[in-house]
């Protein structure tokens, strides 16, 4: 029965439904979604990742990332993160694979899903999974979504990860050192410090490698000790075979779940999964197979070291001020690209004239191919180069040849890879943590790259000092060139600042000058300083060597431009300067020629390679040590930022290998300027006085004297003189001879001939006289 109520109730019920209907979508069969909100950066679909159950990862692009508003293809360069290395990584960074292809879902926003779980879709078995490490990158890999690299935690309930025992106490034994310590012939000592600024360390401390299998347990093969005292964990292993190579690593972490693996500071060969693959035999021959239980690059130590026998025992430099210095690459020299090509190499340098080697940095390096200011390893030379036999041969070979080497070391900074960074991290921002002992945060200054070492600590200090030593015992090394010197201070500073008088980095370097003169009273010391006067004059006095940058100026020369072309600033009686033309720095005269060059040196070969003749009489007769980079000689025109063929140029290209271009020996006008070289070179080494600080020299090379030639003297304190006069210009000019007319030999044609007191010196020429 219908009574009023219900009719009341019917009538309102039709006068809403047309309500609700109007304010239903016009597309009313499809229900209406809230979409999530999507911060930005990286998020996940999970709160808490489970490693047994999918994983969607999606990254958002703001405003700040390199990959706003990036319309090509994203990447994701992703791993699981063991004890500090990434594992089970699908592709290399170079390598667009479309398992690790982020699907875009609009503008800014790409995801990619780990299926069917996170496990499985990395393939890592067994291995637990406790934390992801993640790079989104753009399809060329030069544009990343985040600065650093982004972790994502991970619960892992099927596999645990080893756990520790409690920490055991005992000194260290008596005499041993930090690093791989050789007690007899079947027993090793390992010595880790780990002590940080707040004088905390790790909770545990392990080792594993060849000699227990490389299992990590709590026993007495694997389970190092701790010396509260010392600072340092230890073990001792003893059984060893003192014929085999041992590869090791330690494991060291806190309770709350992080690890690392390490490799030892002090190894002086490492194992390295990434890179030792691509180096030929020809090169290094004594590999050793990586090993299936190792995490990253690992220690090697064999008790029964290879021993040398040196030709030359007591090598000395016996007139430092005079060295002509060869700077070369190993990698660019040539196209084999080792340690003994170069050797085979020695007999044309030797003839050249020179009698120093400057290798660049051959320390243990990330990568294979590199100019080597990126080290890791200080007491390990590069594989990529050659052995430490083929190094110790190549130094003895330069000594029979009464030729010096010196090395180029890099002590301002290291890459994360070198231990004392992985000890203490900061996985979140990709740098050294702040409770490093051994490394800034940032760096003082503005010049640094990677991480920075502290050299007011003492145990950076400690491990320089030692390493010091050891590259001086081991192979005999003649002097060292301090990259950066400038850097090595805790003196806060600008680019405006940086050069000026520092008290604190004079004190720094001064006790590694003296560390070297320890190992080697007759050691060479070359800084690249460019500081302040006061500073470098202090630091002269302690005999060491300041490098002096005169590229510009001869650059200038070399193309036929007579502003900013003054050759006065490369001579400084007091002997402790090395001049130089060109440097692996510096862009290269004879490409600056052809690129920049005024027109008539820029369109003829013979030309340019007449004017770097000039160039190079004005530069090698001026008293004072001296650089050659490498083939400056052959007027080398390959833009340093040139590629490896030669066919373009760019900033990316900068450290890249370069042409080797020894045929340059086989064009006449090249040729002429090699024989410029080796006729000069000759001349300082059979008249050594001239080229001391003794010696008067009178300069006339600036700018002023451009047009009307330039003239340089130089006299000894026994009436021995020479004479040099140059025109830079492109017709010839006459110059008042600076000295006394009448007979002098004109050096470069050996013939006898009578000067009047002004003679015409044709474009782009020089003449050398002597009176010896």
């Amino acid at each position: 029965m219908i009574t009023k109520k219900n009719l009341y109730f019917l009538w309102n019920l039709m006068i809403l439904i047309p309500l609700f209907s109007s304010c239903s979508s016009s597309n009313n069969d499809e229900p209406y979604v809230v979409k999530p909100i999507i911060k930005n950066g990286i998020s996940t679909d999970l709160e808490v990742a489970d490693a047994d159950k999918p994983l969607t990862i999606t990254f958002k692009a703001d405003q700040t990332s390199q990959l706003y508003n990036y319309t090509g293809d994203v990447y994701a360069h992703i791993g699981i993160v063991n004890e500090g290395t990434w594992e089970y990584v699908p592709a290399a960074w170079d390598q667009n694979i479309e398992k690790c292809k982020m699907v875009k879902s609009q503008d800014n926003i790409w995801s990619l899903t780990l299926s069917s779980s996170i496990r499985n879709w990395f393939n890592s078995g067994v291995t637990p999974v406790n934390k992801i490490g993640i790079v989104v990158r753009s399809q060329d890999g030069t544009k990343k979504g985040l600065t650093n690299e982004y972790f994502i935690n991970v619960t892992d309930s099927k596999y645990k990860s080893f756990v520790p025992a409690a920490i055991k106490n005992a000194p260290l034994p008596t005499g041993v050192i930090e690093g791989i310590n050789i007690v007899d012939n079947s027993t090793v000592t390992l010595v880790l410090y780990d002590k940080d600024k707040n004088g905390n360390h790790k909770d545990f401390a392990h080792v594993v490698g060849d000699f227990n299998n490389w299992t990590l347990a709590n026993d007495s093969k694997s389970q190092m000790n701790r010396d509260e005292n010392a600072g340092c964990w230890w073990i001792t292993l003893t059984g060893l075979d003192s014929q085999k190579e041992y590869a090791f690593q330690y494991y060291l972490g806190t309770k709350d779940g992080n690890t690392v693996r390490l490799a030892d500071a002090y190894s002086e060969k490492i194992l390295d999964p990434d890179n030792d693959k691509y180096i030929n035999d020809a090169t290094y021959n004594q590999n050793k197979t990586y090993p299936e239980g190792a995490k990253g690059i690992a220690s090697t130590f064999k008790i029964n070291k290879e021993s040398f026998t040196w030709s030359v025992n007591n090598f000395k430099i016996n007139n430092p001020d005079k060295l002509v210095i060869y700077e070369l690459n190993i990698r660019d020299f040539t196209t084999a690209r080792n340690i003994s090509a170069v050797i085979d190499k020695l007999s044309y340098l030797k003839s050249l004239g020179i009698n120093a080697i400057e290798l660049m940095p051959v320390q243990e390096f990330d990568g294979n191919n590199s100019w080597g200011y990126n080290p890791c390893f200080y007491f390990a030379l590069d594989k990529a180069y050659g052995t430490k036999a083929m190094f110790r041969t190549f130094i003895d070979e330069c000594h029979k040849q009464d030729i010096a080497v010196i090395l180029d070391i890099v002590y301002n900074h290291a890459t994360g890879n070198m231990p004392f960074a992985k000890l203490y991290w900061d996985s979140n921002n990709n740098l050294t943590a702040d409770n490093n002992p051994y490394f800034n945060v940032t760096a003082p200054h503005p010049y640094s790259v990677f991480h920075d070492f502290n050299h007011d600590s003492p145990l950076v200090r400690k491990f320089f000092k030692r390493n010091l030593k050891f590259l001086i015992d081991e192979f005999k090394i003649d002097g060292f060139r301090f990259d950066l010197s400038k850097g090595l201070t805790q003196t806060a500073s600008t680019t405006e600042t940086a050069q000026n008088y520092d008290a604190s980095r004079v004190n720094i370097i001064s006790d590694y000058n003296s560390a070297i003169k320890a190992a080697n009273p007759n050691a060479f010391v070359i800084l690249e300083h460019f500081c302040d006067t006061k500073e470098e004059n202090e630091l002269a006095s302690l005999k060491m060597h300041m490098w002096r940058n005169t590229n510009n100026a001869f650059c200038q020369s070399a193309m036929g431009y007579s502003e900013n072309s003054s050759f006065e600033w490369l001579y400084q009686k007091d002997p402790y300067w090395v001049g130089y033309m060109e440097s692996h720095d510096e862009e290269r005269m004879a490409y600056k020629q052809k690129k920049w060059g005024a027109t008539y040196i820029k369109n003829s070969l013979d030309v340019s390679m007449n004017q770097l003749c000039a160039n190079t009489a004005f530069f090698l007769t001026v008293p004072g040590p001296k650089m050659i980079w490498e083939f400056g000689e052959l007027g080398y025109d390959y833009s340093i930022n040139s590629n490896e063929s030669g066919t373009s140029e760019s900033e990316n290209y900068r450290t890249d290998p370069k042409p080797v271009k020894w045929d340059y020996l086989d064009v006449t006008s090249r040729k002429n300027l090699h024989d410029t070289y080796a006729k000069l070179l000759k001349l300082r080494n059979d008249y050594p006085e001239l080229f001391s600080a003794s010696a008067i020299v009178e300069m006339h090379v600036g700018v002023s004297d451009w047009n009307n030639g330039r003239s340089l003297v130089i006299k000894s304190t026994f009436g021995k003189e020479i004479v040099v006069v140059g025109n830079f210009t492109e017709n010839s000019v006459n110059i008042t001879f600076p000295s006394v007319s009448g007979e002098w030999y004109n050096y470069m044609k050996g013939v006898n001939e009578n000067v009047p007191s002004t003679l015409s010196v044709p474009g782009n020429g020089y003449i050398v006289y002597t009176r010896l």
